[in-house]
């Protein structure tokens, strides 16, 4: 069957090329289609489930999991960001019922100054955010609105688990400072904002069947809002216990399922390469009370971050880690230690966070490695990606066959940020799905 993009037939049996532009026609992806890819390798079934890991500000990451026998529809599991993944629609609607003169109202026009099509850098990937956030920073419904909306649209997609990173201080309008956006003085503050998007969650997730949890993020640029972060992430989650279950806190209801499941580091490496000491302080107390942790690094900045997140920031996942390969030395004591990394090949290719042919993209070797590896999107928004995007370029140009694509999601499942319990249903839940024996 032909199939078309933008008017030009695809062609599957032309030599795949190692600049990834060339799947791309007048500016756009490859649309994100089970059945495109599946007509790429007939092999793919049309069962899949999905692990997202995310940028905490800057993205949503994605993991996949292909290839099991079944006529079931698709099934995916995702640890993601909602700030990157908002509808168009909806940023536009809000902007024209609040009048709001420095957010365009048409989804067009939204879509041409938000999406990027081209490497450029983190620093102009970053600025997108702020192109868009202020008619929903400071706004209670909206915020929950958008939470909501996005578990719709995952489960849409298959979808069964999600792991949501947001900053509460980058949507607050009180009790934050300094505001971001330029907004005036309002009255919710970063407990009303993780209050928000928790309500929003819930119900999404009791009305699309999608299991949901969330991580807070702190900011690299703001290093005296961490100690809040983790508050809120105690508050809101609890801590876990000698068994690594979460349980209730003092101040969380135990009449609700705790959301919060950890704590990340976000922002403009390119900026900012060393840590505050409010945000090591904040870590390494998160990690003596059990509270998990994801730290970006090694994404536009050099190995030294990713060796600060471990060390100081006692990272459990990193977010990206490209640049690890420039120190040999840490990149084998981290496969020792099986730190699992978290990497977005589009995502790395727009950012300008790698140079060069995807034939010689880190995870390639981070995979021959046996590297706890996951493979991702990040910030569909902003990217004008899909989770397709970035497995047809694993499969294109990195030679990736679907048993690197089981191994990254089982890897992607056993770090997620789960309770023991329920990441030991969801393990056993893909071992049966794939046919895997237990160990």
């Amino acid at each position: 069957m032909k199939r078309f993009l933008n008017g030009t037939e695809l062609d599957f049996n032309k030599p795949r090329p190692s600049d990834p532009r060339q799947l791309l026609q007048d500016g756009r992806v490859l649309p994100a289609t089970p059945s495109w890819l599946d007509s790429q390798n007939p092999s793919l079934t049309h069962t899949s489930i999905v692990l997202f890991f995310s940028s905490p500000i800057c993205g949503t990451t994605i993991m996949r999991l292909f290839s099991f026998p079944s006529t079931a529809s698709s099934r995916w599991s995702s640890m993601s960001i909602w700030i990157g993944a908002i509808r168009l629609e909806t940023i536009a609607e809000l902007a024209r019922r609040k009048g709001h003169k420095e957010v365009l109202t048409s989804v067009e026009d939204l879509r041409k100054s938000i999406v990027m099509d081209h490497p450029e850098s983190l620093s102009k990937f970053i600025h997108r955010f702020g192109l868009y956030l202020p008619v929903i920073a400071g706004d209670k419904e909206a915020i929950r609105r958008v939470a909501y909306e996005l578990v719709q649209d995952k489960a849409r997609e298959g979808v069964v688990y999600l792991e949501v990173r947001y900053s509460p201080q980058l949507l607050a309008t009180a009790d934050v400072e300094p505001k971001s956006w330029g907004l005036p003085r309002g009255d919710l503050d970063p407990n009303g904002v993780v209050e928000a998007v928790s309500k929003g969650l819930r119900e999404g997730a009791a009305e699309f069947s999608v299991i949901t949890r969330s991580i807070l993020c702190c900011m690299r640029h703001r290093p005296a809002w961490s100690p809040e972060v983790l508050r809120l992430c105690v508050r809101h989650g609890g801590v876990l216990d000698i068994e690594h279950e979460n349980v209730p806190t003092n101040e969380t209801s135990s009449l609700e399922q705790p959301m919060v499941v950890g704590m990340d580091l976000a922002g403009d490496e390119s900026l900012v390469t060393v840590a505050g000491s409010g945000h090591i302080q904040a870590f390494q107390e998160a990690r003596r009370m059990g509270i998990h942790r994801t730290v970006h690094a090694g994404e536009a900045g050099p190995a030294s971050v990713v060796r600060e997140a471990v060390t100081k920031l006692k990272a459990e996942r990193i977010g990206h880690g490209y640049h690890l390969l420039e120190d040999l030395e840490l990149y084998h004591l981290l496969l020792q230690q099986q730190i699992h990394f978290e990497m977005c090949p589009w995502s790395s290719y727009i950012t300008g966070a790698y140079v060069g042919d995807f034939n010689k993209h880190p995870l390639i070797r981070f995979l021959a490695d046996g590297a706890s590896v996951s493979l991702n999107t990040d910030d569909p928004l902003i990217l004008g990606s899909t989770l397709e995007t970035d497995y047809c370029l694993a499969r294109r140009h990195m030679s990736c066959t679907d048993e690197n694509f089981i191994a990254m999601n089982m890897a992607a499942a056993s770090a997620s940020f789960l309770p023991r319990a329920e990441k030991d249903a969801l393990m056993e839940s893909l071992r049966n799905a794939y046919g895997l024996t237990s160990t």
